[in-house]
């Protein structure tokens, strides 16, 4: 069905036609002229915007990614963010499976994927002020590294099973999981593990938030120190 005069710019209408046939096809192949003729537009308008047929797919994908990495209003909890992004993440790819499979197709070995760029970002912003708070017991990047492998794995494991065979408490249990292996615990780590480590996370996130009095040299030198106090184990008594 034409959307000629259903109003909207002719990118919108040409984004959304891509979404709807790609999402209900799955086929990264779709035409150009199937595309043009939902979006009640000619060929060299889509061109105009998007360049050519990927160009177009890849506008799709970003923004349909985009829509559900971006929340809809941070909270103070920085924890709590991040299990509300997990469980939004987690919901998208169930609700377009098709979608979120040709998401991860542009993944390319050894090259990053700048569409799915934004989920790491994201989660690292958040864990760089939850180290500001002295809630992490490894750096934020390695906690985002952690937590969104977790949270892709267990989407794609659910997309795969059948509706009356999901275990949605699964994803609570791994996200959970994740965070706990990321975040300070005195349960889990001995208390002066804890303070030590957790405290030169914490002083090296504040420092990367600004060292204006710091020269760079001052910055490399007391960075790479923080680094090795946080990387470190303590010493278990031999007695």
């Amino acid at each position: 069905m034409s959307r000629r005069g259903q109003g909207g710019g002719a990118r919108d209408r040409l984004l959304l036609a891509a979404a709807e046939l790609l999402d209900s096809s799955g086929d990264r192949t779709l035409s150009t002229r199937a595309v043009c003729e939902r979006a009640g537009v000619q060929a060299p308008t889509l061109y105009h915007h998007f360049g050519s047929k990927q160009g177009l797919i890849d506008a799709v994908l970003d923004h349909g990614f985009t829509q559900y990495v971006q929340p809809p209003q941070a909270s103070s909890d920085p924890v709590d963010d991040i299990r509300q992004g997990w469980d939004r993440h987690v919901q998208f790819g169930l609700d377009h499976p098709t979608f979120y499979a040709l998401l991860y197709g542009q993944i390319e070995p050894g090259k990053p994927c700048a569409i799915t760029a934004p989920a790491h970002a994201m989660l690292r912003d958040l864990l760089t002020v939850a180290a500001r708070r002295g809630l992490l017991r490894v750096p934020a990047d390695d906690a985002a590294d952690q937590i969104l492998a977790a949270n892709i794995g267990i989407t794609l494991s659910l997309i795969t099973r059948p509706d009356d065979d999901r275990d949605m408490g699964l994803s609570d249990r791994v996200r959970e999981a994740a965070l706990a292996a990321v975040l300070n615990s005195d349960a889990v780590r001995p208390a002066d593990a804890v303070t030590r480590a957790g405290a030169a996370l914490t002083l090296r996130a504040l420092v990367d938030q600004d060292s204006t009095e710091l020269t760079a040299g001052e910055y490399a030198l007391l960075r790479e120190l923080l680094g090795r106090l946080a990387e470190s184990r303590p010493r278990l008594d031999p007695g």
